[in-house]
C-alpha cells in the first residue's frame, strides 16, 4: 500500500517539491485526513464495477482514495500547474485519468461515453471548490447524466440550504431545484482543521441520489424553477408580491396570479418558505398558460 497523499507530512513534502501555491481565486483547499477521504468512499458507495467522476482533484488525496475503490477514475482539474504534480501523486495508479478542462465548460456526457464503456455503475464524488460547487451540481443534474448521484464535500451552509426541507430558514429555490433530481442527504460534517489551508467555515458531505422520476410531473421544469426563484427573491415578502414582482408583466397580471394561486389551494398570503415542491408543482402549471 502507498503511502496516503493526505497526511499533513506528505502534503508539504509534495508542495514543497513542486513550489506550489494556493490560488485563492480556485477555491483550493487540500484535505490532509485520509479517515475523511475513507469515509467519502464509503458514502459513495463505490466499487470496482463503478466509475467515478471527481472534479478539482488537487494533488490527488481523494484521486487515490477513488482509485483505490472504484474501477475507473476521471478527474477534471482547471490548474494546469497542478497536472505534473498529480501525474506523479497518482503513478502508482493505472485506472485514474486527469483531464485539464474546466468541468462547467466540459462536454461531461461525451467524456463518458468516451471513458467508461462498460461501466453501468457512475458516481460523482468530490471535494467541490467553494466558490462554484452550486452551478456544478445543477450543471450535472440538468444535463441527464447516466450517473447514480454524487457524493460531493461541500460548505455546510451549502448543504444545510441543499438537504433543507420546507417551513426551514435553510429551504429555497436551491433545496427545491436538486430535491425536483434528487434525494439529498447530509451525511457527514466536516471540521475545517482537516483542511490545508483552513477554509473559513465547516464543511458538509452531501449525497444526492438520482431519483428513476420527479417528485411532480410539470408542464414546464424550466419554469417551475422559474416559479420557484420568484417565490424566493425577497425571502420576508408574500408569494403573491414575490410573483407579482418577479414574473414578466406581474403587476398586469396580478388577477391572473390570484386565480393561478387561488386554483392550486395556495393562499397568497403564505411565504414561499412554506411550499412544498409539489405545490410549487401544481402552481407552476396554474401559471404557465399566462406567461409563455
Amino acid at each position: 500500500m502507498h503511502k496516503d497523499i493526505a497526511t499533513p507530512i506528505r502534503t508539504k513534502e509534495i508542495l514543497s517539491k513542486y513550489g506550489f501555491s494556493f490560488k485563492k481565486s480556485l477555491g483550493q483547499n487540500f484535505l490532509i485526513d485520509p479517515n475523511i477521504l475513507r469515509n467519502i468512499t464509503e458514502y459513495a458507495g463505490l466499487s470496482e464495477k463503478t466509475a467515478a467522476i471527481e472534479i478539482g482533484p488537487g494533488i490527488g488525496a481523494l484521486t487515490e482514495h477513488l482509485a483505490r475503490t472504484s474501477g475507473k477514475v476521471v478527474a477534471f482539474e482547471i490548474d494546469q500547474r497542478l497536472i505534473p504534480i498529480l501525474d506523479d501523486t497518482l503513478s502508482p495508479y493505472d485506472n485514474v485519468k486527469i483531464i485539464n478542462e474546466d468541468i462547467l465548460e466540459a462536454d461531461v456526457e461525451a467524456i463518458i461515453n468516451r471513458e467508461f464503456e462498460g461501466f453501468d455503475d457512475i458516481m460523482v464524488v468530490a471535494n467541490l471548490p467553494y466558490y462554484v460547487t452550486t452551478p456544478i451540481i445543477l450543471k450535472l443534474l440538468m444535463e441527464r447524466l447516466p450517473i447514480r448521484g454524487i457524493c460531493v464535500m461541500l460548505q455546510k451552509e451549502v448543504g444545510d440550504r441543499i438537504s433543507a426541507q420546507p417551513g426551514t430558514k435553510a429551504y429555497g429555490s436551491l433545496s427545491i431545484a436538486i430535491q425536483y433530481y434528487t434525494e439529498a442527504e447530509m451525511v457527514m460534517t466536516v471540521p475545517k482543521t482537516v483542511f490545508m489551508p483552513q477554509p473559513n467555515v465547516d464543511s458538509a458531505v452531501i449525497r444526492l441520489t438520482k431519483r428513476e422520476k420527479p417528485p411532480v410531473d410539470v408542464i414546464s421544469e424550466d419554469f417551475l424553477f422559474t416559479v420557484t426563484r420568484s417565490s424566493f427573491a425577497q425571502r420576508r415578502k408574500t408569494i403573491l408580491n414575490n410573483l407579482t414582482s418577479q414574473l414578466p408583466q406581474g403587476k398586469e397580471k396580478k388577477e391572473l396570479i390570484l386565480e393561478a394561486l387561488s386554483q392550486a389551494g395556495v393562499e397568497p398570503t403564505r411565504r414561499g418558505e412554506t411550499l412544498t415542491i409539489q405545490e410549487f408543482g401544481r402552481l407552476s402549471d396554474e401559471l404557465y398558460p399566462n406567461f409563455n
